[in-house]
């Protein structure tokens, strides 16, 4: 099978390399899943996927991508094609229902924990956005939702540029962050005209300033804890 990407893993010492999965990898990826699951300290924080949700992506509903070790795959990152319902995320950002259709939601993101450290969720999420470019279907949004406090996967989110567009419950009883990043043009438009730093632990605080229209870019240090910084776009 052709490589995406060929690499090496300094920490581990270890070559790997880069493929698109199939219904193939279906054991491997639940296994691996499984095991990231099992060493969460805050299980809450990830919402896993279902063999039916895998299913759905590996038949032409989205995208994965995973590395390899000699010893099998060590971390994968899906993105998925929803369905349009009332749950959709583009509806908890405010999207337009014609705009539905043109968002694709990045998915989980698994790293087996011994091979943490090395950099595989940059790498993977920067590999499977090239091979959304390659698709015929073309998508204008990536939307995601993130726990708070699950600071691994912000700070993946801020780094990949996309923004807190809302925070609300979401998969029944979970509160979630929900991102979303423009897949066109430059930036995500207007210039910045206020800013405030809100604790991450103020959900109120945080969901008043969303209301508003505020976005959330990044995340900083805040004397044991964390902040998220909101700006105000012109």
């Amino acid at each position: 099978m052709e490589h995406l990407f060929e690499g090496f893993l300094d920490k581990n010492n270890e070559s790997y390399n880069v493929r698109l999965l199939t219904k193939e990898h279906m054991s491997q990826l639940q296994q691996l899943q499984e095991l990231v699951v099992d060493t969460l300290t805050e299980k809450k924080n990830l919402q896993p996927l279902t063999y039916e949700e895998l299913d759905y992506i590996l038949t032409g509903n989205g995208l994965m991508i995973g590395a390899f070790t000699e010893k099998g795959l060590i971390a994968f990152r899906a993105l998925l094609v929803p369905p349009i319902d009332e749950e959709h995320l583009g509806l908890d950002v405010g999207l337009d229902e014609e705009e539905l259709p043109r968002v694709i939601y990045q998915e989980i993101s698994n790293v087996h924990p011994d091979y943490r450290g090395n950099r595989l969720q940059q790498t993977l999420a920067h590999l499977i956005m090239q091979e959304l470019g390659e698709l015929d279907q073309r998508f204008t949004y990536v939307a995601c939702t993130v726990a708070s406090f699950n600071i691994p996967s912000l700070k993946d989110k801020f780094k990949q540029g996309m923004e807190i567009a809302a925070l609300k419950i979401k998969y029944v009883d979970q509160l979630r962050y929900i991102f979303i990043k423009s897949l066109v043009g430059e930036g995500q438009g207007g210039e910045i005209s206020e800013i405030a730093r809100v604790p991450m632990g103020d959900v109120e605080g945080q969901q008043a300033l969303l209301d508003e229209g505020w976005r959330g870019i990044s995340m900083e240090d805040d004397d044991g804890g964390y902040r998220v910084l909101y700006v105000k776009r012109q």
